[in-house]
């Protein structure tokens, strides 16, 4: 294990800064807002902001507040922030973040969760964090040769834990981290204290009857199927399919590595007109300057290859976690702005559910977006736990 602090040459700052000013801006349909994608007056407006009023050296120095490390696992290099709780009985608690996310998700709740007398909430369970970056992430990447999927990344994180010295310990994971989580605890749940997940995927069996337990809220939820693959579902056809075609344009535009993330933001965050209502401008850019520094936009598209998110897929989750994951306790937090609620129902099947919680605000992202309804749900579900 050794240490790590983010020093970005200047020269990449300075390249990165001639890259924008030579933006060639594409042309666009008259009132089509965001209906295909960024409109180019808003992205204009983040870029200007990028180029003349963010500064990389300030979240970088942000970032670097917190201890970070790197460790070769499985042949590929894995980054990662370890932050310890003063609280002698603090859980330890790995978080996995999922696309188009970042290490940067986590920062408005490191201290809450680390330090909760510190933040005005003494007596209430704390955390040492262990927040990696998945390989082909950030600086976990990009990754040299393929197979780095869910279960290859569970394997890692495993033995990550045990050489932080973590025996016993909880998971948390969003949106691609779901799976991640999950492949944790089914393959050590002698191990995993809890599961807790946002932005958890579910399917039908096609069990005889299924759909007739559903309620409303389910039924719509899975309504919202329909928009997802007839609207919000090219850049998962993309990325699962052809990304290293998608590479050549991120990896050589700024704009065009924002503009991808921006669009998928959009949709997947609590806000009404623009992602930015719910993550701030600067976030936004410092999630997208971490893909756009370390080159790992084909190598972070690569793991929707790697983990399809199909019902194939969890059908095959399911036969095993039929035989350990049930072992393993799992809270459930939804929120309204989720890429694709979850369905309790199909939940269960798969899962040991103790705890569902339905938030009445934030999205994919919860603590970035709304922090202080993910750090109380995240203290609540795991110090009703055993250890």
């Amino acid at each position: 294990m050794e240490s790590f602090r983010i020093e970005v040459p200047q020269q990449q700052l300075d390249d990165l800064a001639q890259r924008l000013a030579r933006t060639r801006w594409p042309d666009e349909v008259a009132d089509s807002g965001w209906e295909h994608g960024p409109p180019v007056e808003y992205l204009h407006g983040l870029v200007e902001h990028w180029r003349h009023r963010y500064d990389w050296r300030e979240q970088e120095a942000r970032l670097n507040e917190h201890p970070q490390f790197t460790s070769e696992i499985d042949g590929q290099r894995v980054h990662l922030l370890h932050v310890r709780s003063p609280e002698p009985d603090a859980l330890p608690l790995l978080l996995t973040h999922g696309w188009p996310s970042s290490i940067a998700e986590y920062l408005d709740v490191i201290g809450p969760l680390t330090d909760p007398r510190g933040h005005g909430a003494a007596g209430a369970q704390a955390f040492h964090l262990v927040i990696p970056s998945p390989p082909g992430y950030g600086f976990s990447g990009p990754t040299a040769e393929s197979g780095w999927g869910s279960e290859r990344i569970a394997r890692a994180w495993i033995e990550l834990m045990s050489r932080l010295g973590y025996e016993r310990y909880g998971v948390q994971g969003g949106d691609w981290g779901t799976w991640i989580s999950r492949e944790v605890a089914l393959r050590a749940p002698e191990r995993v204290v809890g599961v807790h997940t946002n932005g958890l995927i579910t399917f039908p069996t096609g069990a005889p009857g299924e759909m007739e337990e559903l309620t409303e809220v389910d039924h719509a939820r899975m309504a919202s199927w329909e928009r997802y693959m007839n609207e919000l579902y090219g850049y998962k056809l993309i990325q699962s399919t052809k990304p290293r075609s998608l590479a050549f344009a991120l990896a050589d535009s700024p704009v065009g590595q924002l503009a991808w993330i921006v669009g998928a933001l959009r949709e997947w965050t609590d806000c009404v007109e623009s992602p930015d209502e719910a993550l701030g401008v600067d976030r936004i850019l410092t999630t997208v300057m971490l893909y756009w520094l370390t080159g790992t936009a084909h190598s972070s598209a690569r793991s929707f290859v790697e983990t399809p998110d199909t019902a194939e897929h969890a059908e095959a989750e399911g036969a095993l976690a039929g035989l350990e994951i049930g072992r393993v306790p799992h809270g459930v937090a939804v929120f309204p702005k989720d890429v694709l609620a979850p369905v309790r129902p199909f939940a269960e099947r798969l899962n040991n559910i103790v705890r569902w919680t339905e938030h009445d605000r934030g999205g994919t992202f919860p603590a970035a977006e709304v922090p202080d309804l993910f750090t109380a749900d995240v203290r609540e579900f795991f110090a009703s736990l055993p250890r």
